[in-house]
């Protein structure tokens, strides 16, 4: 099947065998617990909704599809399926290596709760530059954390050359491929060992579900994973997981739109005379354009620039749009705008952003797939009021 096909199917294959009834959208099973006739024999395999779930069961098949995968795993955030994963894979003493130019939470989860309280050892690097990270490499590194295209600055590191240089060491490489979601981006095709996505942006799509999601190929690492998943809780829930299931159906239609949306914003950003800098990857401005293109089939709908002028300027703009929501998250059908600094890196130290080039006047936007005149209008409206 092509990806639109499984996007719709997988996972949702009517039973026409005796006993099923046909039903062309799987069911929403909220049952918590299943009965069975004999101690040892659970019905279907099934015991208590925590373990397996069949609504969860038919999401996590159709996210492993999306990715060639062999497993899928489904949790209740992002970032339960980071702390799981990290939980599963790592042990006190043990050194991870992230890209410097992550989303808040990650950076957040990484420092403050396993830095701190585990003991992790945590270095962040330019992970734009794959020499950087060899270099950072030491004998205690049991895992290579990216973001690509990262979050806010939209930074691409190359996956198949850093993969390659992590398995000459055995370590492996997690991807975050949240803002490309599985249609523009094949990491495990690339040489990564794990694709990590926040369900709650693309893959879900209409900011109504929050969840998580990992996908991998080695068994040896899924059953690791699958037994803190069972053993720690953080499920998503079957509710939650009908939502992704129902969202997934539209997600190469929305990326498309995504896309070419994101593209006419981001050539205007580039013309306009208040703008300082345009960070979107589809622009051939963009220093890592050509890598883009090399290991994406799309650029997706994520962009972020800064204003010219200071931070009350930048808060003026975002609280002057009209159509853009001031909202945190991102990859709904709605366009979103955010000001980093204030919002979803505030848990970020100042130094650190200034580091990494996220300055005060970064504004972020997640550009939706309504009428591509009327975002224009209405970021034309907010360069007029300020």
């Amino acid at each position: 099947m092509k990806f639109e096909t499984k996007a719709i199917h997988i996972g949702e294959e009517p039973n026409l065998l005796p006993g099923g009834n046909g039903d062309v959208v799987i069911p929403v099973h909220l049952t918590t617990t299943y009965a069975r006739e004999k101690v040892e024999h659970p019905t279907q395999g099934y015991e208590y909704s925590r373990s397996a779930n069949p609504t969860r069961d038919a999401l996590q098949s159709r996210l492993a599809s999306l990715e060639n995968a062999r497993f899928g795993l489904a949790f209740a955030s992002g970032l339960a399926a980071e702390t799981t994963l990290f939980l599963s894979l790592l042990k006190s003493g043990d050194h991870v290596l992230a890209f410097d130019d992550l989303y808040g939470g990650s950076r957040r989860l990484l420092d403050k709760v396993f830095q701190n309280n585990f003991k992790i050892e945590v270095s962040f690097v330019d992970a734009r530059y794959p020499e950087k990270v060899e270099a950072a490499f030491k004998e205690n590194t049991r895992l290579i954390w990216l973001e690509t295209p990262t979050n806010p600055l939209l930074k691409l590191c190359d996956i198949r050359t850093i993969s390659q240089m992590a398995h000459q060491k055995d370590i492996p490489v997690v991807v975050d491929n949240t803002f490309m979601s599985s249609y523009f981006q094949q990491p495990l095709s690339l040489g990564a060992d794990i694709v990590m996505h926040s369900t709650t942006k693309y893959m879900n799509g209409h900011s109504d579900s929050i969840g998580g999601a990992l996908m991998l190929n080695d068994e040896e690492m899924h059953e690791k994973i699958e037994f803190t998943q069972n053993a720690a809780g953080a499920i998503l829930s079957p509710f939650e997981s009908f939502l992704i299931l129902r969202g997934l159906k539209t997600l190469a239609v929305r990326m498309r739109e995504h896309e070419k949306n994101a593209l006419k914003i981001a050539a205007y950003l580039e013309k306009n005379s208040r703008v300082k800098t345009i960070n979107y990857p589809g622009l051939k401005s963009h220093p890592q354009h050509e890598l883009a293109a090399r290991q994406m089939s799309g650029f997706g709908g994520m962009l972020s620039f800064e204003i010219d002028g200071d931070l009350a300027a930048a808060k003026k703009f975002v609280e002057s749009v009209r159509i853009f929501a001031l909202a945190e998250s991102l990859g709904g059908v709605e366009s979103l705008i955010e000001l980093p600094a204030l919002m979803t890196h505030a848990s970020v130290p100042v130094e650190e952003r200034k580091k990494i080039g996220l300055s005060d006047t970064l504004i972020r936007l997640s550009v939706g797939i309504e009428n591509s005149d009327d975002l224009l209008e209405d970021l034309e409206n907010a360069f007029r009021n300020n």
